[in-house]
């Protein structure tokens, strides 16, 4: 059990708030000046950085997820467990601080504690991966303790219990290289790290795309004409090109695409400003009646949160930019970047929306939040 309490927190990946860096220059500098102080393993000059930022700027959700992290780093657990709760208090729509909450948790062997903050983490984000896999490792070591408390009560179980130990034992224990290396360098310094948009891909199938047209060779068909000493003849074998209003006919289905993916994006646009102007009636009817709740609720107990969320701010901007719509009969994916203001948070993240056409209408079944 001491290897498998000392391996735990290597597993437990103490993350940055990297959904927050959509916000002005001269704060992501500011931002990026202290991740660096952060990595180079400096965290009471990250520190000292991070609380004379705050003083300007007292409320700062970043600054403030920051300074959890530096407060982690240098020793002071119970300040970042105070530093990330309050945060899970002012911005519970964040999961992060959840996820760094459960760490500290899980580091002092609290694992009801962590499993209940990586609970809510991934009930604020169903698709935030690290949260899931944390939970995956606390429940290990919740198994391995039940696994435990099994032989102490009763030494027969012995064959039955011991094999599933030894399991746990060597997930924990013997890690490959790799996976050890990626883990070192997510956990200690929880430095910022920017996601990149793979916008190159998407250029180069256009490139490829294009010498198709060369295929279809029209010359062949011009020696057709060779045979028009006959007058009548003549107007047929020019007929006979033809084949080349082919690529017109395959440009017909893109055409009800267009309709379908401009259908979607007014959808998309529309539930964006229903959000703005916190209208509940137009925000929830943008959403489908087989909508799936995150965190296994209700969707009337979904609702009642999503109003009590949305209402309760003074303001709301939400803005959507490098829309990329996908329509597949009557299913359709949109993908965007979102920029989310409300009060003084100011939140940037990718977003997925999977929508299905009903009766004439696009509605979200799913939303999902990166990638």
């Amino acid at each position: 059990m001491k290897q498998v309490r000392r391996s735990l927190p290597q597993l437990l990946r103490l993350v940055a708030l990297t959904a927050l860096l959509g916000t002005g220059v001269v704060h992501a500098d500011d931002y990026a000046d202290i991740a660096q102080l952060l990595k180079a393993g400096k965290p009471a000059d990250a520190l000292a950085k991070v609380e004379q930022r705050l003083s300007a700027n007292p409320r700062d959700p970043q600054l403030r997820f920051l300074r959890g992290v530096a407060q982690a780093d240098s020793g002071k657990p119970a300040d970042a467990i105070a530093t990330f709760t309050k945060l899970t208090e002012d911005y519970p729509e964040l999961p992060e601080p959840y996820n760094n909450l459960a760490v500290l948790y899980a580091n002092q062997n609290q694992l009801d504690k962590s499993r209940t903050a990586l609970e809510m983490a991934i009930r604020t984000n169903p698709s935030y991966a690290t949260a899931h896999e944390n939970l995956g490792d606390i429940y290990a070591k919740l198994a391995s303790q039940a696994y435990n408390k099994a032989l102490q009560l009763d030494a027969n179980n012995a064959n039955s219990v011991k094999p599933k130990l030894a399991l746990i034992r060597e997930l924990f224990s013997a890690e490959p290289a790799g996976k050890g290396a990626r883990a070192a360098a997510a956990a200690p310094a929880a430095v910022v790290a920017v996601q990149r948009p793979a916008a190159a891909p998407a250029a180069a199938p256009v490139a490829s795309k294009a010498p198709q047209p060369a295929p279809a060779p029209t010359p062949s068909p011009a020696p057709a004409p060779a045979p028009t000493p006959a007058p009548a003849p003549a107007p047929a074998p020019t007929a006979a090109p033809a084949p080349a209003p082919a690529a017109p006919a395959a440009a017909a289905p893109a055409a009800d695409d267009s309709a379908a993916v401009k259908a979607v994006t007014a959808a998309v646009q529309a539930w964006a400003a229903a959000w703005s102007a916190k209208d509940m009636s137009r925000y929830l009817a943008s959403y489908d009646k087989a909508f799936d709740p995150p965190g296994n609720q209700t969707r009337a107990a979904w609702e009642k949160e999503r109003e009590a969320r949305i209402v309760g701010k003074s303001k709301i901007s939400v803005n959507i930019s490098d829309l990329k719509v996908s329509v597949e009969g009557n299913k359709a994916t949109a993908r965007f970047r979102q920029a989310y203001t409300a009060d003084s948070l100011n939140v940037a993240s990718r977003k997925t929306l999977d929508m299905v056409n009903s009766n004439g209408r696009w509605t979200i079944v799913r939303e999902s939040t990166g990638g």
